[in-house]
């Protein structure tokens, strides 16, 4: 894709997102305890539709990337939905991959292990939807190395761009500690060009402007 597409593309998505009621907007309180005047919930993709249309923006964003990778990673529990719907996408489009994900408790019985599906190994991309601490996909990372694969990109569905603890977001704190890329569909600077092009949306053009003037990265 090009720039342009590129663009296109992330407004596309958010589109998808507002006509599924995933962005929302209003007044919100986001797990670090802001207020913010929207919200995006992945987990309102809830029917079959939603999740083939979903699968195919992981997949074309995943693929735009430019990230080499044989195989697709889903965290428990989110991230398993996610990367299944990311794997059939990429069939669909040609391009056949393994993917796994894993329990939260080792099973002992039948397969056993705290792994499901394909065996980790070769290059792995981590499927999620978002980055809030960054904890979980720490853990995702080191999971995969523990099983003797190596993670290539962690792959999220928007990335908010706003500071965590310290200067940096918890993306720029991933991306920095473990020399990984994040993949992401669409972020925080996609949506102020989507807000500045939907007229219905205008009377939150200010509130986001604020919201990302104090709490925003670059």
């Amino acid at each position: 894709m090009e720039n342009t597409a590129i663009a296109d593309f992330r407004q596309r998505f958010l589109a998808f997102a507002l006509a599924y009621d995933v962005l929302r907007f209003g007044d919100f309180v986001t797990k670090a305890g802001r207020k913010s005047p929207y919200f995006f919930n992945a987990g309102a993709f809830n029917d079959g539709e939603s999740l083939r249309q979903l699968g195919g923006f992981y997949a074309d964003a995943l693929r735009a990337s430019g990230v080499a990778f044989d195989q697709l990673f889903g965290p428990a529990y989110k991230g398993i939905t996610l990367a299944a719907a990311t794997a059939v996408s990429l069939a669909q489009k040609g391009q056949n991959v393994p993917y796994s994900f894993n329990r939260k408790e080792a099973k002992d019985h039948g397969e056993g292990g705290v792994i499901v599906g394909a065996p980790l190994k070769g290059r792995v991309v981590i499927v999620d939807d978002v980055i809030t601490d960054g904890g979980a996909k720490r853990e995702a990372i080191e999971l995969v190395r523990a099983h003797g694969a190596t993670p290539v990109a962690v792959m999220i569905a928007f990335d908010r761009k706003e500071r965590g603890r310290g200067a940096r977001s918890a993306v720029q704190e991933l991306e920095a500690d473990f020399g990984l890329p994040v993949v992401c569909i669409a972020t925080l600077d996609d949506l102020r060009v989507f807000i500045d092009r939907t007229p219905a949306l205008a009377s939150h053009k200010a509130a986001l402007a604020a919201y990302h003037a104090e709490y925003g990265v670059q």
